[in-house]
């Protein structure tokens, strides 16, 4: 059996999955029976998401804790690990010291077409932010870049991104998280509200779409 390795923390901050990470088998977890066949394996298991988003929102709390903050959430892939973001600093703050006031704004970024990011980016929701003025911004979603040029002209005090995933790719312009939940191979995953074309957000693990599955699935 060849050799595998996760590593506790990389360039991202992150948990690093690497390369020749396989994943778990199907056979340990439960998923629904309509994606029989649609899945390769389970990438990230749906516990291990939960307390690595525990995590960061303890980093979050440390670094931001005396700020107004605003949460802007990405959706629609963002919204899972937004709501369970959010659900652990309001945790953290209840049963602290320290109480962060807290507003959350959604806006919706398209850039997929199938398994494939296109130069085409629409952003919804985001055309009148002049709320943001003076205040922390926690950006979640998996498509930044582009967004945070338009909202660093509404003047925030500061602006922090928080990802649960961030792919290794070949372009070593591509935008960096202030936090960063793992850090994995450039392959396409799906589940925990992660999409292809609608389909699998209703999985609760982070998993590998098989190639059968990006076919049956192609618009």
């Amino acid at each position: 059996m060849e050799a595998v390795s996760v590593q506790s923390c990389g360039r991202s901050g992150g948990i690093v999955l690497t390369d020749n990470w396989p994943g778990y088998s199907l056979d340990l977890f439960c998923y629904p029976a309509h994606y029989s066949g649609d899945l390769d394996c389970v990438f990230i298991p749906h516990g291990m998401i939960m307390d690595r988003t525990e995590r960061l929102a303890r980093n979050i709390m440390d670094e931001l804790g005396d700020n107004d903050i605003v949460v802007l959430c990405v959706l629609k892939g963002g919204y899972q690990f937004c709501a369970d973001l959010v659900d652990r600093i309001k945790a953290l703050s209840h049963n602290s010291q320290r109480s962060i006031p807290m507003r959350v704004h959604f806006i919706r970024l398209k850039s997929y077409l199938n398994d494939c990011s296109t130069e085409d980016l629409h952003i919804v929701g985001a055309e009148d932010l002049s709320f943001l003025a003076g205040k922390a911004i926690v950006g979640t979603g998996k498509t930044m870049k582009a967004l945070l040029e338009h909202v660093q002209a509404f003047r925030p005090q500061m602006i922090k991104v928080a990802a649960l995933l961030v792919k290794r790719v070949s372009n070593t312009w591509a935008y960096l998280p202030d936090y960063v939940g793992f850090e994995i191979p450039d392959r396409f995953v799906v589940g925990y509200a992660l999409d292809y074309n609608e389909y699998f957000r209703d999985l609760n693990h982070i998993c590998a779409i098989s190639e059968a599955a990006k076919m049956k699935y192609k618009i």
